[in-house]
């Protein structure tokens, strides 16, 4: 990323990872992470209440990667547990793990922060399995300063995925069924524009 050569930067941004399931967003994020706490960086990672798929104390990616987390109910208690984290010693990153299953005032929350000379790498996935915008990640796109588009292989052709599929019983999901489900890779699958099944 060129922006790390521009001396006149001010510290202070929001990075957003996303892309569909399976597209390695977690592994970039927890990644990325790690990179700033080696360099002594004092760095604060969070991760919604609600994904318990690996672990609730840790961001797990799918390939066994992990980093530290605070689990969070939704955003206001990031913000608290920021500021009195940051009253401590001051905090140089914030990181935000499935951001799209946190209240929409996420994104007003962690512009905040970057306004407060932080730099926050927020992670999500950028449709649902019906193929439209998932909440938080759709305003973050336009908010933030640097974005990383991930994509997967297709679990069908092989070919580059940029959807998400979920899968019960062996077939698409329905269109009626609730937008958040968490699950592993038992009923998800990446899929390629030619190969994804829209919802009816």
């Amino acid at each position: 990323m060129n922006y790390r050569m521009n001396l006149n930067s001010k510290r202070g941004w929001i990075e957003l990872i996303t892309g569909c399931m399976f597209a390695g967003k977690t592994e970039e994020f927890i990644k990325r992470l790690n990179r700033y706490k080696h360099a002594q960086q004092n760095v604060l990672v969070f991760k919604p209440l609600i994904d318990t798929r690996y672990s609730k104390e840790n961001v797990f990616s799918h390939s066994g990667m992990r980093i530290e987390s605070v689990t969070v109910k939704d955003s206001e208690e990031i913000y608290k547990i920021f500021k009195e984290q940051n009253a401590k010693q001051k905090i140089d990153i914030i990181g935000i793990d499935e951001v799209q299953f946190l209240d929409a005032n996420v994104v007003d929350i962690i512009s905040k922060i970057a306004d407060e000379g932080v730099i926050a790498i927020v992670n999500g996935l950028d449709k649902d399995f019906k193929n439209n915008p998932f909440k938080n990640v759709d305003r973050l796109l336009i908010e933030a300063e640097y974005v990383d588009k991930l994509s997967a292989i297709c679990h069908s052709c092989g070919g580059n995925a940029s959807r998400t599929q979920r899968i019960i019983d062996g077939n698409p999901a329905k269109a009626n069924e609730p937008i958040i489900v968490i699950s592993a890779n038992e009923k998800y699958e990446a899929r390629c524009r030619h190969c994804y099944i829209k919802p009816e």
